[in-house]
């Protein structure tokens, strides 16, 4: 990588975990919120789904905005609106005629900044001149699993060595990540996805391409393989090291997010040395193991270590999804980072919706839930066989 460009790249890491921060610091007060301002918890844990929700429409409106207004403002925007929700979400509660209006407001605020974001970054990365593109793809993505963990871990050392009655405070220290890294990316140089003279793909190009939806097919699969054992991580935690649900929700999201870093970050070492098509094969079928492991073995222990083996194996597939597309399209332009981001979102949501339908069709039995699930990983092998003999860079 060319020196001048290692700034633009350290300060997309910090976008990660800037996205890692406005997507995990609210979960952390949910119980805080019911306390302070008498909310149901059916209505403050919606503010997840609507967060992402909300996010899915900021990636579809994303992929006609920022080529006219520009890779460099909308990315300092993105990290003004994460800031600006994250302290409103310390003062607009209060001064709100419902607070859980004011804690809407500021989802969507934040919401904002956090679509933009996961836009933004992956092709900013791959148009910065890098020596090896999959590895320095997947070890941005790894920076989302760390920012999840470090903001689960300093914040809980902060709720108990200052008190969770002082949240407000961690919140607005939390915003300043957004407004350094704000500035950052008002000095640091940016390259264009494509050169002036070439025109990227539109949508109606790229859906018209058969190869397209192979890739939006891998990116759907990448999410809803990841999220549908992720969300319930902290079951399995509570259940294998019979632990309370509060240590449960620490530890098992945290094991995952560990294991699913580890692997980005071991790509993004020996990557040059593997194929990338072959590696997501491999991925998908421990993926399919990681299933098995946890829906099947009679003992808890080995369901929550088929958890963080779960972690490990889909750690890979979403930036290797955006590596293959950028290879296999290279027009692509936002139009199809965007799109791709769409898909991977949509797969987010909806493998932890199979998991928890079934689940309770079949009298809250966990375990058939995660079998059924099964299905998502044999779509993604599915996709790469499909994607198979293309030329990977």
């Amino acid at each position: 990588m060319k020196n001048r460009y290692k700034g633009t790249v350290y300060a997309c890491f910090v976008g990660y975990i800037v996205q890692a921060i406005i997507n995990n610091f609210a979960p952390l007060l949910f119980l805080t919120f019911q306390d302070s301002y008498g909310i149901p918890l059916a209505k403050i844990t919606f503010l997840v789904t609507f967060n992402f929700l909300f996010q899915l429409a900021v990636d579809l409106i994303a992929a006609v905005v920022i080529d006219k207004i520009g890779y460099r403002v909308a990315a300092v925007a993105a990290h003004v609106f994460a800031a600006v929700g994250l302290v409103s979400m310390a003062f607009l509660p209060e001064l709100t005629p419902d607070p859980f209006a004011g804690l809407m407001i500021s989802v969507v605020i934040y919401a904002l900044g956090g679509g933009l974001l996961e836009v933004l970054i992956s092709p900013i990365v791959e148009a910065c001149p890098t020596d090896n593109k999959e590895a320095a793809m997947s070890l941005l993505h790894s920076f989302y699993c760390w920012g999840h963990v470090g903001v689960v871990l300093l914040s809980t050392l902060f709720f108990t060595t200052v008190g969770i009655g002082h949240w407000k405070v961690l919140a607005i220290l939390w915003a300043v990540v957004p407004v350094i890294n704000a500035i950052v990316f008002l000095k640091v140089p940016i390259v264009k996805l494509l050169p002036d003279e070439e025109k990227g793909m539109s949508i109606k190009d790229l859906v018209s391409v058969k190869v397209f939806w192979i890739f939006i097919m891998l990116m759907f699969c990448a999410g809803s393989c990841e999220q549908a054992v992720s969300q319930w991580a902290s079951a399995f935690a509570e259940k294998g090291l019979n632990i309370s649900k509060t240590l449960g929700d620490l530890a098992g999201p945290m094991l995952f997010a560990i294991c699913m870093g580890t692997s980005r970050v071991l790509y993004s070492k020996i990557g040059e040395k593997l194929q990338l098509c072959k590696a997501m094969v491999f991925c998908g079928l421990l993926c399919l193991g990681s299933y098995l492991m946890i829906s099947l073995s009679p003992f808890p222990l080995i369901g929550l270590i088929g958890c963080g083996v779960c972690g490990f194996s889909v750690g890979l597939l979403w930036p290797g999804t955006f590596s293959l597309a950028s290879v296999g399209l290279p027009r692509g332009g936002t139009a199809m980072f965007a799109l791709l981001a769409l898909a991977g979102d949509l797969g987010c949501s909806m493998g932890p919706t199979l998991v928890g339908r079934v689940s309770a069709a079949a009298g809250d039995d966990l375990k058939k839930g995660i079998f059924a699930a099964i299905v998502l990983p044999v779509m993604l092998l599915t996709a790469l066989w499909m994607n198979r003999g293309r030329k990977v860079r």
